[in-house]
Formats: structure tokens, sequence, C-alpha cells
């Protein structure tokens, strides 16, 4: 059982994950950060590194790396305007560090990334991430509402959830082509199950976007597809999107069984309303949806 104490110490450090997250083109040296969580600069970095196993160098140079190549990825930002952003006087330097870590040059990754790689390098990452910050709901978090009929382009990922990546990346280039941009087209996930607990080639999820417009035949897969309207109860995840599992294991074992509700025949989906890169990763914000009868 966490004490207050310990609770509070550890808030201390979200207060510093979050400033990473939200200043990865600033100073984020020792003294900085040791300020934000008010602790002594003499011994913060002993102990950032003793709490999350990571050295507070290498934690910053993994959030600025995870947010570049996830811009090489499923963005079409310049390499060089990449390696600005994340601290590097220019390219040679960000390609140097970044195959270092990654295993691959910038341009690589951005052609066919090697996700298997990249997980295993982000890995401390998100170990790091995930000692001081517990996402915890109560039903006071829960909204039911009355979802819409919501037209949409999909495109479904059958098989390993570690190449759902490739099928975002699919689904981007489609939407660029065909000038379905986030800003004016909602995005879904329909999480048909959970990669914990089948087979991975079983694994089952769709990316979607929200459009009235007909689909035509295209080489990525994408079809005309709709999340039909009903009842849903809905909760709000304010963070890094990764991981959805605290929310879904929220409302399928805690909200539900006092609920007094139902569930409808259709998978529990995600809607994106904000996504990293495009705001700092703890801003992100993403609503999960329960479809109820």
């Amino acid at each position: 059982m966490t004490t207050e104490a310990e609770r509070r110490y550890l808030a201390r450090f979200q207060r510093v994950l979050d400033h990473v997250d939200a200043n990865l083109d600033g100073d984020l040296g020792v003294e900085t950060l040791a300020s934000v969580a008010a602790f002594s600069p003499f011994h913060f970095h002993r102990q950032f590194a003793e709490l999350t196993g990571v050295t507070l160098h290498r934690y910053v140079q993994l959030a600025r790396l995870k947010r570049a190549s996830f811009a090489l990825a499923f963005r079409d930002a310049p390499v060089t305007e990449i390696a600005l952003a994340s601290g590097y006087g220019g390219s040679e330097a960000f390609a140097r560090a970044f195959r270092q870590r990654l295993g691959q040059t910038p341009s690589d990754f951005r052609r066919s990334p090697d996700w298997e790689a990249w997980a295993a390098a982000i890995a401390p990452l998100d170990h790091a991430r995930s000692i001081p910050m517990t996402i915890a709901f109560t039903h006071a978090d829960v909204r039911i509402v009355d979802f819409p009929e919501t037209r949409v382009a999909l495109l479904a990922h059958r098989g390993d959830s570690t190449r759902i990546s490739d099928t975002v990346r699919a689904f981007i280039a489609w939407r660029r082509e065909t000038g379905l941009h986030p800003s004016k087209s909602r995005t879904f996930n329909l999480l048909h199950n959970d990669p914990e607990t089948v087979p991975p080639e079983d694994f089952r999820m769709d990316v979607a976007a929200s459009t009235d417009a007909s689909i035509a035949d295209n080489a990525a897969g994408v079809v005309a597809d709709r999340i039909p309207a009903g009842r849903c109860a809905t909760v709000r995840m304010t963070g890094s999107s990764d991981n959805l599992a605290p929310a879904v294991h929220f409302l399928y074992a805690e909200w539900l069984p006092g609920s007094g509700e139902e569930l409808r025949d259709y998978p529990i989906f995600a809607e994106r309303v904000r996504f990293f890169p495009d705001v700092p990763e703890n801003e992100a914000v993403t609503d999960v949806f329960l479809p109820l009868r």
C-alpha cells in the first residue's frame, strides 16, 4: 500500500516527467529539473536513476528520440527540422544518436521502421514513466453518452500487435492522399480484443477516420464502414495513449459490475482527440467508449 508520503514523493517526480514532455526543445539539465520537483540538485541525479532505473540524461534523450521517431514515421517534417527540435545542432549529430539508440538512420527509419528494435530501445523510457504515474479512475469520471452513428473510413489490422504502427502509417498515408486531415476528421481505434490475452495472429484492431465521403478502391485497403449509434459509457485518458489498458480495465472490471448496465455487441473503441507528437505526450487526450444496451 502506497503511503501518503510516498504518493507526494512520486507526484514530485511526475511533475518532472510532465515538464520533460512539455519542454523537449528546452533546457532539461539536472538543476532545471531538480527545481521543478523542489529537490536538491546535489542528490537529484542519483534519486532519479535509483527510482526509475535510467539516468536523467538517458531519459531525456529517449524522450526526444521517441518524439523524433514518431515525427519520422507518422509526419512529413524534414529530418533537419526534426533534428533541431530534438536538441541537436544538425542532422549529422542527430543521425549518430538515433542510429546508436534505435539501430537505424533517421532516413532508414522513415522508409521502413524496425518496430521491434524501436520497442526494445524505448522500453527503459516506458518503464521509468510507469513508476511514478498511476492512472486511477473513479465512478465520477464515467459519463453515459448517446454516441451518434458515425460513418468512417476504416483500415483493419490483423496479426501481431507489434506491427500496428505499420497499419497506422499506411492509414496516415491514405489520409494524406485523400485530404482527410485529423483537423477535419475524427480519429478512432476499434479494439476487438486484447493483445495480452490472444495469440499474436488473432489480434484485431481497426483504425478509422470519420467521413461522409464515398471511399474509392485503394491499394491501402481502406474501406467504408460505420460506428453505430448507441449508448456508451466513456472515460477520458490524459497523457500517453500507448496503453489504453487502465481505462479498459476500469470500465470492465470496476465500473460495469456495479453499474446495472448491460453491454451490446460492438467492440470497445477509442477516439484520439489530441495525439502525440502533435502535442506533448502528457497532453494527449483519448476518450474510451464502452458500448451499452
